[in-house]
């Protein structure tokens, strides 16, 4: 399943104002939701976490072009069969993080794969013949 697309806007907090630099004003950030496509409404990213902790990472949950919110959240208890936590929080809407891929890294991953091999040696010998293609003219 491909990950969510929607972004939201963070303004910085007020705070940064006064203390930045006169004429060098902090800008807005952004954030990508990280759930599966097609979950509910609400979007989450996580911003950081205090060490692993229950509730101890820091998500922020949005919905449509409406305010976001800060909210310490629990990680999800799953594991996968090589024993690796689920990324997302507890009772998050959309499938497990494994199972979550983000279109735009896969095809920056392949891109670097064929540019880089030596980088990649995980992927040499599978993509190996699709590497050769992809010098003669085809793909990248």
């Amino acid at each position: 399943m491909n990950q969510c697309t929607a972004v939201a806007l963070l303004p910085p907090p007020d705070h940064l104002f006064a203390l930045s630099f006169p004429g060098h004003r902090p800008e807005a950030g952004h954030v990508l939701c990280e759930l599966g496509d097609g979950h509910d409404e609400r979007h989450a990213a996580m911003l950081w976490d205090e060490g692993g902790r229950p509730g101890s990472a820091v998500w922020i949950r949005w919905k449509g072009s409406g305010t976001a919110t800060l909210t310490p959240l629990p990680w999800c208890p799953a594991l996968d069969p090589r024993n690796e936590a689920c990324e997302l929080f507890a009772a998050h809407p959309s499938p497990h993080s494994w199972h979550i891929t983000d279109p735009t890294d896969d095809a920056i991953t392949e891109h670097l794969t064929h540019q880089h091999p030596d980088l990649f040696p995980e992927f040499s010998d599978h993509d190996n013949d699709e590497g050769r293609d992809s010098e003669q003219g085809g793909g990248w």
